[in-house]
């Protein structure tokens, strides 16, 4: 018997810690074909995080490193070096529109991961495209965008992002170390965090967030940020706090 189009949820035991080498991780999952705003804010809210259709949110049971963290639109004011990364990106395009795949993604998706792979060990090997419209094409819908940064008349950056009315959710973003001294990742973020206060949208959601660690720490530079305080279930309030060190 072939099921299709079902959504599914399933949970992962003591799968390998994506951060740690000597940690284990335990997820759940859900499959979904279809989500609405109001469930997906829900999810936001409580952790979760998408690529594609899949949804997950962890739930380790011996370890609480991983911290879903969110900005404060309305309180956060750009620092001097901030100011200078969206200076430097005056002559950068930026381009708003839903996920696609072309082959200028794959090569740019394909140059960052080999790059990441030299400079900190990240695993890769080139992505197909069957693979790369499953994490960041499907699942396209109404809140789903991909933010293009453009350099004379070449393709830079990508960052998949989806914006709903009361949060914006950064999923990923690669670009191209060529062009370092623009900070295109932080650029990025920056370019976010205009647009959420120019539409009033009070949270970015940056995923999760671990203090010091060499590819999540970065994270810290977008105080005043906030960070989630319980695993809460849909029918359990999520409590955020303000982080204060």
């Amino acid at each position: 018997m072939h099921i299709f189009n079902q959504d599914l949820e399933f949970f992962e035991e003591n799968r390998t810690c994506s951060y740690f080498s000597d940690e284990i991780s335990d997820m759940r999952y859900q499959y979904l074909n279809n989500c609405d705003i109001e469930d997906y804010q829900k999810k936001l809210e409580r952790g979760w995080r998408r690529f594609g259709k899949i949804h997950f949110v962890p739930e380790c049971k011996s370890c609480t490193k991983c911290v879903s963290m969110r900005i404060d639109v309305k309180n956060f004011e750009f620092s001097k070096s901030q100011k200078r990364v969206l200076n430097k990106n005056k002559d950068t395009k930026l381009y708003i529109r839903p996920p696609s795949v072309t082959k200028e993604h794959l090569k740019l998706y394909d140059k960052y991961h080999s790059f990441m792979n030299e400079k900190k060990a990240w695993p890769y090997s080139p992505i197909e495209v069957n693979d790369y419209i499953k994490s960041y094409v499907d699942g396209n819908t109404e809140f789903a965008k991909e933010f293009l940064y453009v350099r004379d008349n070449n393709l830079i950056g990508v960052a998949l992002v989806d914006v709903l009315p009361e949060s914006i959710s950064a999923i990923y973003c690669f670009y191209d170390h060529d062009y370092d001294y623009l900070s295109i990742g932080k650029f990025s973020i920056l370019s976010q965090i205009k647009i959420a206060k120019e539409l009033d949208i009070p949270y970015i959601y940056l995923g999760y967030w671990i203090d010091k660690h060499h590819s999540m720490g970065y994270k810290e530079e977008y105080k005043p940020f906030e960070i989630l305080k319980n695993r809460a279930n849909f029918n359990q309030v999520a409590i955020w706090e303000k982080y204060k060190h």
